[in-house]
């Protein structure tokens, strides 16, 4: 993991998360991107021939480890803890932390611990059964400037999941804006 990546996970950690009614959103297409209630990688796939996945670390952390906001949303207890940084067309677009409770993972149609370097939101939004809730945005100061980011829990078979991610200085969210 390069410095910029480890500053990147750094700055994640430290968003004040916000609920989107009370936004201020820089942009209609901001808005968009950060609302969006399906895949992220599906979105993603749009703006690029080839969309991958940097798996960074994918390993299971006591339930100590997890902040106050994260206990409250998936109740205490192990979880895998995923770390990915998502490229479009080899460009580094999206650092995504993902939560999954020990507990989540049993039972569903596929193994999440072995997900590796497929995008997580192919996987899970493959279910029909897949629902968005406690959906926060925010910005947060890094050393390229304040970026967006957001953090939402996915239900799958009624299980819950913590995903939040940071749109990094290439991503389209920025892009489309300045055309």
């Amino acid at each position: 993991m390069n410095q910029s990546t480890s500053l990147y996970l750094s700055a994640l950690r430290q968003v004040n998360w916000q609920d989107y009614d009370n936004f201020s959103f820089p942009t209609q297409i901001s808005k968009n991107w950060l609302l969006e209630q399906g895949s992220l990688s599906r979105l993603l796939e749009r703006y690029c021939q080839i969309l991958s996945v940097d798996l960074l670390h994918n390993k299971f952390v006591r339930a100590e480890k997890l902040n106050n906001e994260e206990v409250e949303l998936l109740g205490r207890g192990p979880c895998l803890l995923r770390k990915v940084v998502l490229k479009g067309d080899s460009c580094p677009w999206i650092l995504g932390r993902t939560l999954i409770p020990q507990s989540s993972m049993v039972g569903q149609p596929f193994n999440l611990e072995h997900q590796g370097e497929t995008p997580l939101g192919l996987t899970v939004f493959s279910k029909s059964d897949v629902k968005r809730d406690a959906l926060k945005v925010g910005w947060v100061a890094t050393k390229d400037g304040e970026l967006l980011a957001r953090r939402s829990r996915l239900w799958i078979n009624q299980k819950p999941m913590l995903v939040a991610e940071l749109f990094l200085p290439s991503a389209p969210i920025y892009h489309e804006e300045r055309e």
